[in-house]
């Protein structure tokens, strides 16, 4: 069950009403009704709930709303669909009715919750690759700066230190908006969370005010959801109406150049974009960690070393740097917590003593595993060997891409499965291999596909040499292999570390 704080202020119905510019329908009675709690979920309902009955794609919330009421909701919010069926029609409680009430659900809890983040620094970061590792920099140097924090993210969600598991990048509205009062019961000041282009178009992070909003990137991703990049990019793009008190830009494309404004802080490490905060590499070490001296507008000079490789790690880093410098934070803790930061699953190294370098990333995206290619293959002296596969039901399209851009940069690309939800996982592989046979021998690196991934990982392993890199790519952090409605436990971490300590032991 989602978090909630221990103790909600009731508010009366007909104001929550009356500020959502809804309307209690006639006879639904509701003037005495107060409320202490929001959720879109009928098996997650407490007494005193409002429960949004929502329209969805298979199903419409308002016919469970026998089970709501059976939990002791207060009042349902729904649209006209919703009130006329049955189940809500002839039910005794307050029915609020209005035209979209999932645009106007975040502004309700919010309301409920007592608008919780108004007291809280919420610096939301979006785009398409970087969030996760971004959002974790900003942490690391909260943290340095003595700071009490929280996290929201894909890996996880953290309240002053604990760990609580991530079922989406971005919460549901009301789960968020209960989320932030709890942080505040525990202490929180700051709270860096990634902010996705779902929560965005679906309106999961209405009633939420940002200290900072922050852009990355923009890459082929999603396309399941959007029709198109332009709709992708205008969902990314709604973080910066205005919602946002301080807007930090990465202007090394066209995408994150469109949203600068005259007030917003540019990021950059293209010279060329004349960017606010650039960076310059100094040194990278035999293990990919980075010597940069980051500079900023009113002549900040941070001088860290990240332990990420990549140019797109030092972009992150100074995005970090930016979001930290808006809020306060002093260089020399800017640049403890970039140097000390950890992300999980985000170029993660393995180690077990093997005589070659093992890496576990999260890139499952063209761009994304084009980056982290590029950046392994730079400090790799011997052969780059991938192990990559592409989710089912999700963008078809990026498919051959995904295998075009794994082998042009591999030695050996290894193609296998990765979640494969309701469809064929030969299928995927098929979709993937055709963009890998598009390239030459000249120009990509040999092809196997293995299906099963801990039998891919394994031979991965099992080839390589002293001085190569074994990169396994797609899940990170996840711990589970979604294979026709079924997830089983399965850790790419885990795995390689197992084939690693298998091999290992062969040897000796």
């Amino acid at each position: 069950m989602p978090v909630r704080p221990s103790h909600t202020e009731p508010v009366p119905l007909t104001t929550l009403v009356a500020r959502a510019d809804g309307r209690l329908i006639p006879d639904s009675g509701g003037t005495e009704t107060a409320v202490t709690g929001a959720t879109l979920r009928a098996h997650q309902v407490r007494p005193g709930d409002l429960y949004a009955a929502l329209p969805g794609a298979h199903a419409h919330g308002a016919d469970f709303a026998a089970e709501a009421i059976a939990a002791g909701a207060a009042a349902i919010l729904t649209d006209q669909d919703g009130a006329d069926r049955e189940t809500v029609r002839d039910c005794d409680l307050p029915v609020v009715l209005h035209d979209d009430p999932r645009a106007v659900l975040g502004d309700m809890a919010a309301w409920i919750y007592g608008e919780p983040s108004l007291q809280l620094s919420v610096l939301g970061i979006t785009g398409t690759s970087g969030k996760t590792t971004s959002v974790y920099l900003v942490e690391s140097g909260l943290r340095a700066a003595g700071l009490r924090t929280g996290l929201i993210g894909t890996v996880e969600t953290r309240v002053a230190g604990e760990r609580l598991t991530s079922a989406f990048t971005t919460p549901e509205a009301p789960d968020l908006q209960a989320l932030f009062g709890v942080m505040l019961e525990h202490g929180v000041t700051h709270v860096p969370m990634e902010v996705s282009s779902h929560a965005l178009s679906l309106g999961r992070v209405r009633g939420t005010r940002f200290t900072v909003g922050a852009f990355t990137n923009l890459s082929q991703d999603h396309l399941d959801f959007h029709r198109d990049m332009e709709e992708y990019f205008d969902a990314k793009a709604i973080l910066f109406d205005g919602r946002a008190t301080t807007e930090i830009v990465v202007v090394d494309s066209a995408w994150g150049q469109a949203l600068v404004r005259p007030h917003t802080i540019t990021v950059g490490v293209d010279p060329a974009t004349g960017a606010a905060w650039t960076a310059e590499l100094r040194a990278t070490s035999s293990t990919g960690a980075q010597s940069v001296v980051l500079y900023g507008p009113a002549g900040q000079r941070i001088s860290t070393t990240l332990n990420l490789p990549g140019e797109f790690n030092v972009t992150n880093a100074l995005l970090a740097a930016a979001v930290l410098d808006s809020v306060g934070v002093a260089q020399e803790h800017i640049a403890t917590g970039l140097a000390e930061a950890q992300v999980p699953g985000r170029m993660e190294r393995v180690d077990e003593g093997q005589d070659f370098t093992a890496v576990v990333d999260y890139a499952h995206k063209p761009a994304a595993v084009a980056l982290s290619l590029d950046a392994l293959r730079a400090q790799t002296p011997g052969r780059v060997i991938t192990v990559l596969g592409c989710g089912g039901d999700r963008d078809v399209t990026k498919r051959p891409m995904m295998g075009e851009s794994a082998v042009r940069r591999s030695d050996v690309l290894i193609v296998t499965d990765d979640n494969p939800r309701s469809e064929d996982a030969a299928a995927i592989r098929s979709a993937m291999l055709t963009g890998a046979r598009m390239v030459g021998p000249s120009q990509g690196g040999e092809v196997v596909e293995i299906g099963d991934r801990r039998e891919a990982i394994g031979h991965a392993v099992a080839i390589a040499s002293p001085g190569d890199v074994v990169f396994v790519a797609g899940k990170g952090h996840e711990s589970g292999q979604e294979v026709g409605g079924v997830v089983h436990p399965f850790s790419d971490r885990e795995e390689l570390a197992a084939a690693l300590r298998r091999r290992i032991e062969g040897h000796e």
